[in-house]
Formats: structure tokens, sequence, C-alpha cells
């Protein structure tokens, strides 16, 4: 055993041995890394035909996109026109009734009068009489100057005076 020649060929031998048992054990994964290479290489072509398209249209979609939005935000702009347009329309509206309302309650009060002055109780001269007498010319006397017409004429609207006194 102190051969070194000996102890050589026989790590020789032993290495080869390894090397020859790791070689059958590779075989079938290198084969295995083969068919993944192949189908590897296979996947990469169908992404090169496949991916400029899709992505082509994943731009144009992003663009439809960004035109609906601004469709959107147009039409949301303008129906918040049209809502500031009913609201002003509403505003003026209430503020026609609010006049509406202050020209009946004037139109109810005028009418209200008349009905009033027109039920009134008659006084004793009827109204000839009173045009009558204040068309006639007025008499001229020196000492008193120009007569002066009666306090019931002036005031026609007054009801007569009743005569009773009380004593």
């Amino acid at each position: 055993m102190t051969e070194p020649i000996f102890w050589l060929a026989l790590s020789f031998l032993l290495v080869a041995v390894c090397l020859t048992a790791v070689l059958l054990a590779a075989l079938p994964v290198f084969a295995e890394l083969g068919r993944a290479a192949r189908s590897a290489e296979k996947m990469f072509d169908t992404l090169g035909r496949e991916l400029p398209p899709t992505l082509e249209a994943i731009r144009l979609t992003g663009l439809e996109i960004s035109d609906l939005t601004d469709d959107i935000s147009e039409g949301v702009q303008s129906a918040g026109r049209v809502v500031k347009q009913v609201d002003q329309s509403l505003d003026s509206a209430k503020q026609q009734v609010r006049q509406a309302s202050v020209t009946t309650r004037s139109v109810m009060a005028g009418v209200k009068a008349a009905w009033q002055t027109w039920n009134r109780p008659t006084p004793h001269r009827s109204l000839n009489q009173r045009r009558q007498e204040s068309l006639a010319p007025t008499s001229l006397s020196p000492d008193a100057g120009i007569t002066e017409p009666s306090a019931q004429t002036l005031n026609p609207v007054q009801p007569a005076q009743s005569t009773d006194t009380v004593e």
C-alpha cells in the first residue's frame, strides 16, 4: 500500500465512477431543461406576436377612456348650467309670486274700500243736488265778501250729523 501510483490510479477510477454517476443522474435533468427551453422559446415567440397588438389595443382603450371622461365632464358641466338656470327661474318665479301677492292684496284693499264706500249710507241730499249747489254762483255781499259753500258740500263723504241734542 505504499505504491503512490496505485493510489493515484484508484483515485482517478473513483473520480471517473462518480462523474459517470453524476452524468447518468443529470441526463434526465438536461432533457427536461431542453424541453423547458423549447417551451420558453415558443412562449417568447407567442409574446412577440401577441404583445404589440395587445399593447396597441390597451393604448387605444386608454384614449377612448380619456375621451369618454371629457364627454362626461362636459355633460356634468352642462347639467350644472341647467341646474343654475332652473334655480334662477325658481327665484324669478318666487319673486313674481310675491309681486302678484302684493298686487292682489292691493287690488283687494281697493275693492274693499270701494265696496265700503258704495254701501255707505247716503247723505240727506242727493249727489245731483250737491253738484248743482257746487256749480251755482255764489252770492256776493258787500259786508261778508264771498260766501263759502257749506261744510257738507266740501266734504260730501262725511255722514250727515244727527239732529238729536243731549241736554
